[in-house]
């Protein structure tokens, strides 16, 4: 029984974690074997201002973006 965790930086939505849910278990019955239903695929949706990269939060990069466009 496959769990995959999908983490993103901000939202998905309905339909793209349908789709995302449904390229995963592809793959896993193509590479592994694995049926499709006995993949668990879990969303985690993590507010930017929730994520770094590097020193940096993610909030504050698109806070930054935003002023010079």
């Amino acid at each position: 029984m496959p769990y995959i965790n999908v983490k993103v930086a901000g939202s998905l939505t309905i339909e793209q974690k349908r789709e995302i849910a449904d390229d995963i278990s592809e793959t896993m019955l193509r590479v592994c074997g694995k049926p499709k239903p006995s993949c668990y695929i879990v969303f985690d949706e993590v507010s930017r201002e929730n994520w770094a990269k590097g020193d940096e939060i993610l909030s504050d990069q698109d806070a930054k973006n935003n002023q010079k466009n």
